[in-house]
């Protein structure tokens, strides 16, 4: 495979007028996004990548979950395309960076060979992955599950917001849902470029994040039942309440996770009290315990202790406990060839790097199971993501762009 020369680099400030012209749309209250998917501001978001992606020459696909496809044709109509992304949606309160640095420093990619008047022997397609956040709809990186065959598309239709709309309903009804069966495309390989979402690499001062591995999952739904009574009237010994549940369950989850350290996370995210009124104890609480690990077998005991203590707490309150698994993966590792082509370019280019493990789930974790695929990250301020203060610097969304230009690339073979 012919690699790119060290003199070729992406062009850092006109990624960077593109993430800013991004943010506008759907604007945060704080600075940040909210254009989460399926709603008018992702459609509109949609619609400029889409103006985008035609002014830099490349045909765009859609598919049946609403994924956007922009190729770059290469000189071997047989050669399989080198795809390159991640996600246009954001959280509720999200930032301008998380998943759109990839879709637009792939864009960049394709801007930059055509200034440079480069030809791959392989097409180069960038993609915009739908509902990677899933914090609409449940579970996340939706599309690309369904693509890797791992999530039915039937049941990715039937999910529901918090209103009740579907998603396939509100799929149509912003305008993007293809006719290109989910998972028929064939990849030599995928790269997606994103913020790390932790601090590790501002706090060693290194550029670049070759990702090795990405942590599995486990989304544990729960919930606590007791009975509702009144704070002022029932005696202390004879509550039965779910909020005592929870709050021993909250330390239970932190122990669990601290027993393994450093290679396991977890915590409780979304709660719901019920009936959440001022004097009345809680009858009911349901809630979310986030699991992650890049060791299966750690991810799996976790699981396990949880299943065996929480009842038992429960039970001592006067209380029930319940529990689903409401969203899953195992842990990838990445190709090795991938994570290869994406160290060289970081040792070509003289950017720092460190071998990292990705600590958030993302459509490359999905999307490796039927291609190979390896993702590159760059610092962000403070680690801070899934908030409207996220930040990155032009220099380092460049250095990354530059990395992912050059580990694509190389993958795509030049055409001299």
């Amino acid at each position: 495979m012919a690699a790119p020369g060290e003199n070729l680099r992406i062009n850092g400030d006109r990624l960077w007028d593109s993430l800013m012209e991004m943010a506008r749309i759907g604007p945060g209250v704080a600075g940040g996004n909210n254009r989460q998917t399926l709603t008018d501001a992702d459609g509109e978001g949609r619609h400029l990548f889409k103006k985008w992606c035609e002014a830099a020459g490349l045909t765009l696909g859609v598919d049946r979950m609403g994924t956007m496809f922009a190729r770059r044709e290469g000189t071997d109509p047989e050669a399989l395309p080198v795809y390159v992304g991640s996600h246009l949606d954001t959280q509720p309160t999200g930032g301008k960076f998380d998943g759109v640095l990839g879709v637009l420093g792939g864009l960049e990619v394709i801007r930059s060979l055509n200034d440079l008047g480069i030809r791959t022997r392989h097409p180069i397609v960038v993609a915009n992955w739908t509902n990677e956040e899933g914090t609409r709809f449940a579970p996340a990186m939706l599309a690309s599950g369904v693509f890797a065959g791992v999530i039915d598309q039937d049941f990715a239709y039937d999910r529901q917001d918090k209103d009740g709309k579907r998603f396939g309903d509100e799929l149509e009804r912003i305008g993007w849902k293809g006719d290109e069966p989910v998972g028929a495309r064939k990849m030599k390989a995928f790269f997606e470029l994103h913020i790390e979402q932790g601090p590790i690499l501002e706090a060693e001062g290194k550029d670049i994040g070759v990702v090795t591995h990405g942590q599995g999952l486990r989304w544990i739904e729960c919930t606590v039942t007791g009975k509702a009574s009144h704070t002022g009237s029932t005696p202390m010994p004879m509550r039965r309440n779910a909020g005592r549940g929870l709050a021993q369950i909250i330390e239970l989850v932190h122990e669990i996770a601290m027993k393994r350290q450093p290679n396991a996370v977890g915590a409780i995210g979304h709660i719901d009290v019920y009936p959440n009124s001022r004097n009345i104890i809680a009858e009911k609480v349901v809630f979310t315990i986030d699991f992650r690990s890049h060791i299966l077998k750690t991810l799996e005991e976790m699981v396990a202790e949880l299943l065996e203590k929480a009842p038992g707490l429960c039970e001592a309150l006067g209380c029930t406990f319940d529990s689903t698994i409401s969203g899953q993966f195992d842990p990838p590792a990445f190709d090795e060839g991938c994570v290869k082509a994406v160290r060289d370019a970081a040792e070509r280019l003289g950017y720092s790097h460190r071998n990292i493990v990705s600590g958030a789930g993302h459509d490359a974790c999905w999307i490796n199971r039927v291609a190979p695929t390896a993702m590159v990250m760059c610092p962000c301020v403070d680690g801070l993501s899934h908030n409207e203060a996220e930040d990155i610097s032009k220099e380092w969304a460049t250095a990354g762009a530059d990395v992912l230009f050059h580990a694509v690339v190389e993958t795509a073979e030049i055409v001299e």
